[in-house]
């Protein structure tokens, strides 16, 4: 997870045309999803413009530090699921992503959001817990159809401006039980080794 895996340096992994193919699924109620969770990448795989026709992409639990801008050539994806990387921004080109409904970016290193993040009309899920967010772009407060935000474990001192007038909005946490367990004992022994070395 991102807030545990600062001391040792994982070797990154390259993912293969070939490779990304085997990792198609359909789901139940048949869409396709594209699963490169724990794969150990550092940077999305060069060849995913070829299967930007998914609907569902699960990147979660890799080594991965920047979005690259042709994110945006999934225009069909509704499901993105980028918890538990090392990202510290997200390119203005995510906002191109008009049918995205569910956006995970959970336990990450993001200090701030893209403008363009408002441009996502249709989406109803967005989960930021466990960043280093102090606060959100204004423009999310254009995303009417969001429904729930999840904001737990950020900088935040207050409950951001852009979200404190959408009646409809509930604030949650969105991250999986094993992972957000994996992160608070991560989070806790840091802030343990912090305190020690400041004491010694």
């Amino acid at each position: 997870m991102a807030k545990g895996k600062k001391g040792k340096a994982a070797k990154s992994k390259t993912i293969t045309l070939k490779v990304a193919k085997e990792c198609l699924q359909l789901t139940l109620d048949g869409k396709r999803r594209l699963d490169l969770s724990f794969k150990e990448v550092s940077v999305m795989p060069k060849c995913l413009p070829k299967l930007c026709e998914v609907e569902e992409v699960d990147l979660s639990r890799n080594l991965i530090r920047k979005i690259p801008d042709f994110i945006d050539y999934f225009i069909s994806v509704r499901v993105l699921d980028l918890h538990s990387n090392y990202l510290e921004e997200l390119p203005a080109s995510v906002g191109r992503l008009q049918n995205l409904l569910v956006l995970n970016l959970c336990n990450n290193r993001l200090s701030s959001l893209p403008s363009a993040m408002g441009l996502l009309k249709k989406l109803l899920t967005l989960s930021l817990g466990m960043n280093q967010l102090n606060n959100l772009p204004s423009s999310i407060s254009a995303l009417q159809e969001l429904r729930h935000i999840g904001l737990s474990d950020n900088k935040f001192t207050r409950v951001p401006f852009c979200i404190s007038r959408m009646d409809k909005l509930e604030r949650e946490s969105v991250l999986c039980e094993d992972c957000l367990n994996k992160c608070q004992t991560d989070r806790k022994t840091m802030e343990d080794n912090e305190n020690w070395n400041e004491t010694n």
